[in-house]
């Protein structure tokens, strides 16, 4: 099974003037995000608006960017969906476009038993020969996945990991704890940047972020700093990068980071309505940050 990368970023969606996905700008970016420094792409997951593209418009983007950056980088597809049929369909389609893997997230407003959660992703690992991430993000879907639900479904061989968003570090411990009796092989990938040190701390495994879009090569170092048991070093870039993840979290995301990277050169576009561009006093604080960190990202 391919290693699937410690440094992940969810990539934004860029849209044209008319609201149309820009499928040439999404590989100009894709190409642009590997070579700053991540390991890989997480394609139309929430940072790059799956609730308001169509499953055609993402399945496009899995084809685009997979021709794109060719076999080598992880490819990781969005897959989600709150109706298990829907997450099981749009997983074999993206199989069959030749992605590395998928991340799944928690059932949203249906609100499942911690026993529905276990089967929904259940049916989804069982449709594919992929590695199966799960997202646990209950800002987002309402519910938790408690860690004994993650460990339970650790036990499926093709589960291999959790995008970890729920910010309770207890419930990592727990969860690491837990699934180390089952497995060596099931990894915690932090789901909010500034959680990225702490998990890692914790024995988690890497980070699928935001802010990597700008700053991948200071992720990747502090994931490596980490791995060599230089947590001082670490711990510095961390503090370094605090300011910079709460401006792009001031407002729902993925606006201030789409702002962001409008600003640096790359044209990704609004986003798409319910969700709106910062305000001009917003857009204010997203600049003044920019102009305080070191931006990894070339245009």
């Amino acid at each position: 099974m391919k290693k699937l990368g410690r440094c992940l970023t969810a990539m934004v969606t860029p849209f044209k003037e008319n609201g149309e996905v820009d499928y040439e700008q999404t590989k100009k970016l894709a190409k642009a995000l590997l070579a700053s420094g991540n390991d890989g792409l997480v394609l139309a997951a929430t940072t790059g608006e799956a609730p308001t593209l169509s499953w055609d418009e993402e399945m496009r983007i899995f084809t685009e960017v997979k021709a794109a950056v060719g076999d080598q980088p992880t490819l990781i597809a969005y897959t989600g969906s709150n109706s298990t049929s829907e997450a099981v369909e749009a997983t074999e389609k993206a199989e069959k476009i030749g992605v590395d893997a998928c991340l799944s997230v928690v059932p949203y407003y249906n609100k499942p038993n911690q026993e529905g959660i276990y089967q929904h992703f259940k049916a989804v690992a069982e449709c594919t020969s992929l590695p199966i991430i799960m997202y646990n993000i209950p800002g987002r879907v309402v519910i938790n996945m408690t860690p004994e639900t993650i460990i339970r479904l650790s036990q499926i061989k093709n589960i291999v990991g959790v995008k970890e968003a729920n910010g309770n570090m207890e419930h990592v411990a727990q969860t690491i704890s837990g699934v180390s009796k089952v497995r060596d092989d099931f990894n915690i990938w932090s789901g909010n940047d500034n959680d990225t040190f702490l998990i890692m701390a914790l024995g988690g495994y890497g980070v699928i972020g935001v802010t990597t879009h700008l700053t991948g090569k200071q992720y990747k170092k502090m994931v490596d700093l980490i791995l060599a048991g230089k947590i001082q070093e670490a711990a510095a870039i961390h503090r370094k990068l605090v300011p910079l993840v709460n401006v792009m979290f001031s407002i729902p995301s993925p606006a201030p980071i789409k702002y962001a990277l409008n600003y640096l050169g790359f044209k990704v576009g609004k986003p798409r309505l319910p969700l709106v561009p910062p305000t001009e006093k917003e857009a204010e604080k997203i600049i003044a940050e920019l102009k305080n960190q070191t931006i990894d990202l070339k245009a």
